[in-house]
């Protein structure tokens, strides 16, 4: 099991973690990731940060598919691809119907859909086999609508690209997953429990596998975790109370939240109910106290530096590939990687 550097997006104002990423890269960890939410891109900080590292890859976990064309998306994969030399990982997801509809102006119909025309048409793009067209139920290239001008006419990129740049679909629901390890290179998991992955994704991700005629080991799998390096247990879980129940809450509407059902389907039902409800009553603080401190020990690295050392020990023994760290500072980095070693 390798390890990746997830850091996410700017709250407020982008500060990069420079210094942890460059020395992530100085000590062999294998990816960083960037994300994006509703304000700044998963794009940008990883051009800035692949000048001034050398060798770790640099992936978007995740690019909002709704928020861009296929094309505009391999466009920007080739062009960063080619800049980095060849370290891109083109991470892609469908985010929420809150932020497609409510950002992006886009439709949230049909989500797995969207997510097989458009993967399909960006790995037309990057092999230029040949001039691009593409007729799916959610995309026609060239367009064909009802205000077409007629002018538009198939293009091959004048760029020539690397054909396999490794895709990475971000899921969490069972057929999401079931796609994403159908068509995908790898897989971007949240809130991973790898305790649960045979009984709440295994079934799936082997069902997508064999509608491609592919392995365990043609599927990177590779979920962010957050790793809190503390003596006192207690400060380390309510570090991480707030984005659980920001997300569990708040991340939808009730009955359209993917993370409530999530840690529904992890056993968290009661927990869960009670956290949505008080979040979406304004009541942030009390959502925070009622994330469960089991549910943190699935999904995250807690502790000091032995009790990690035990919990790794199932994160190794599961199918993982990447653990994407959420990490702080480079004491704890390290400290990841002399486990590791």
């Amino acid at each position: 099991m390798r390890l990746g550097l997830m850091i996410g997006y700017a709250a407020g104002k982008i500060e990069l973690p420079l210094e942890l990423v460059q020395e992530a890269d100085r000590l062999g960890v294998y990816a960083v990731w960037a994300a994006e939410a509703y304000g700044s891109d998963a794009v940008t900080p990883l051009a800035w940060l692949g000048a001034l590292t050398e060798n770790i890859k640099l992936g978007t976990a995740i690019m909002q598919m709704p928020g861009r064309t296929p094309a505009n998306a391999a466009m920007t994969a080739m062009t960063l691809n080619q800049l980095s030399g060849g370290r891109f990982l083109m991470g892609l997801g469908l985010s929420g119907p809150q932020v497609v509809e409510g950002w992006h102006g886009e439709s949230y119909r049909r989500p797995l859909t969207r997510s097989r025309e458009y993967v399909e048409i960006v790995r037309k793009i990057l092999r230029r086999e040949e001039r691009l067209t593409y007729d799916g139920k959610l995309y026609q290239i060239p367009y064909q609508g009802d205000d077409a001008t007629g002018l538009g006419k198939p293009l091959k990129s004048t760029l020539h690209a690397q054909p396999n740049i490794p895709i990475y679909l971000a899921a969490i629901g069972p057929k999401n997953v079931e796609l994403t390890a159908e068509i995908a290179d790898g897989w971007l998991p949240i809130f991973f429990s790898p305790g649960k992955f045979a009984s709440i994704y295994g079934s799936h991700v082997q069902a997508g596998l064999a509608k491609a005629g592919k392995s365990m080991d043609d599927l990177d799998i590779a979920p962010s975790v957050s790793v809190v390096v503390t003596d006192k247990l207690d400060i380390g879980y309510n570090s991480l109370r707030p984005m659980l129940a920001l997300y569990i809450g708040g991340m939808g509407a009730k009955g359209r939240n993917f993370y409530y059902d999530l840690a529904v389907r992890y056993g968290y039902e009661t927990a869960a109910a009670d956290i949505q409800e008080l979040y979406l009553s304004g009541r942030r603080g009390e959502a925070m106290m009622k994330v469960p401190a089991e549910l943190i020990d699935e999904i995250a690295l807690v502790g000091p530096k032995e009790r990690i050392r035990e919990r790794l020990q199932t994160w190794i023994d599961s199918p993982v590939t990447t653990l994407n760290m959420m990490i702080y500072d480079i004491q704890a980095l390290r400290i990841m990687i002399e486990l590791l070693a």
